[in-house]
């Protein structure tokens, strides 16, 4: 699933919010490593529209690697560290 030429684009949105301080503009009403980022911020760093970009970042917190947060109208994405270790552990291991 990550391997692929729109995998890329899901390693990519995971690497960005490893810092997103450095890699997103600041956000009005939300903390960017706090509370996440926006499916827009992530559209517009991808060149992509935004139902893309969401696409994207719900399969990641469906898979469990990004954690939601809504703050007024908006979702706000952020990487679960703790499952992303747990997952590079299974493929450490073989699975």
């Amino acid at each position: 699933m990550l391997r692929t030429p729109t995998g890329e684009r899901r390693l990519d949105i995971l690497e960005w919010l490893k810092d997103p301080a450095v890699h997103f503009p600041r956000q009005r009403h939300a903390e960017l490593v706090e509370d996440g980022v926006t499916a827009e911020a992530v559209a517009d760093k991808l060149g992509v529209s935004r139902s893309v970009a969401d696409t994207h970042l719900n399969l990641l917190a469906d898979i469990g690697l990004l954690r939601t947060k809504k703050i007024r109208w908006r979702t706000y994405y952020r990487r679960d560290e703790m499952r992303i270790a747990e997952v590079a552990r299974m493929f450490e291991k073989g699975w």
